[in-house]
């Protein structure tokens, strides 16, 4: 019986929250929203063409967030939602107030972002605005959000290391996050290379459809290949350079058959490296079921990590004395 009593208490709590959220819902004209945040929120129009026929079969059922000032609402969430709205000619839509202080309203949206779907990125950017804006230290944020002051820092310097191009061609969804995060970064990180050159090859290969992998083989060029390669990058011959680098690059050309397997296995392993660290930095994760899961195969990797590290070492010592 006591199961079943906390079973229908439970269900009695949902029931009032989801009345509670409907109450704070209210209709706003789409024309009335304050849109000075768009530009922190991930482009995506992939994602976007899909929203749009959901939208145009089922209605906007999730409503839009932002911050009540005393002109009009400010949207901090919703801007898929919005532009799709727009182009069906949509004049009224949902809308919940955060809060009507800007700042409280930002940090709820990041304390929200496991539900949200906010990307580092994103995250680095809203801080910004807390810290460049609003005067908030990292203390103070990392007290609101709950977090250490760490998880701020390393937020905050990501946004440090973008100039104001790269973030319009990350955020305008023409050049991908994961590339920025795991392929620049370390260019950034090296010494002399200078943010003039990064923002010349974003500028390069940004809005041409190319995959992951390609941007990778075309940075590997433009800043290790020579003055040729950079060049033809520079100039937009992208087809003929990612010819030359694969070619360059032919994994196992001139191995055994072992050799070739052990060199894939370990482009693999690279790949699937960068892809748990950023997956696991982002949203969507922190279910007990996923928990009890991962611990089982997260124990399996750490027995195996010290043997593999050596190894590791031993096939890079054995490449520099080559």
């Amino acid at each position: 019986m006591g199961d079943k009593g906390s079973t229908f208490e439970l269900g009695v709590i949902l029931i009032e929250s989801e009345d509670k959220k409907r109450k704070m819902v209210r209709q706003v004209e789409l024309s009335s929203f304050d849109l000075r945040y768009e530009n922190y929120r991930l482009k995506n129009p992939g994602f976007e063409k899909v929203l749009l026929a959901s939208i145009l079969q089922c209605g906007l059922s999730e409503p839009l967030q932002g911050i009540d000032t005393k002109n009009c609402p400010v949207l901090l969430d919703g801007f898929k939602r919005y532009r799709c709205a727009k182009k069906l000619a949509i004049s009224i839509v949902p809308y919940m107030c955060l809060d009507d202080d800007e700042a409280l309203g930002i940090i709820k949206l990041i304390r929200m972002s496991t539900r949200k779907g906010l990307t580092i990125l994103e995250q680095a950017k809203l801080i910004d605005e807390l810290t460049s804006v609003h005067k908030m230290s990292y203390s103070e944020i990392a007290g609101h959000l709950r977090k250490s002051k760490s998880w701020v820092a390393m937020r905050a310097g990501l946004i440090a290391q973008m100039s104001e191009l790269v973030t319009e061609k990350i955020f305008g969804g023409q050049f991908p996050v994961y590339s920025f995060m795991y392929t620049l970064r370390p260019f950034i990180r090296m010494n002399g290379v200078k943010k003039e050159a990064v923002d010349q090859f974003v500028e390069s290969v940004s809005g041409k459809g190319l995959s992951i992998r390609d941007i990778g083989l075309l940075a590997n060029g433009y800043f290790k290949g020579g003055e040729e390669l950079r060049n033809q990058i520079v100039c937009g011959d992208i087809n003929w350079s990612l010819k030359q680098l694969k070619e360059r690059y032919t994994a196992g050309e001139g191995c055994t058959e072992n050799e070739r397997k052990l060199l894939k296995e370990l482009e693999i392993t690279k790949s699937y490296m960068h892809r748990v660290i950023y997956r696991s930095s982002g949203s969507g994760i922190g279910g007990n079921h996923f928990y009890s899961q991962v611990g089982l195969v997260a124990s399996g990797i750490l027995r195996q990590l010290k043997r593999f590290k050596t190894v590791v070492e031993r096939l890079h010592d054995r490449f520099r004395d080559a």
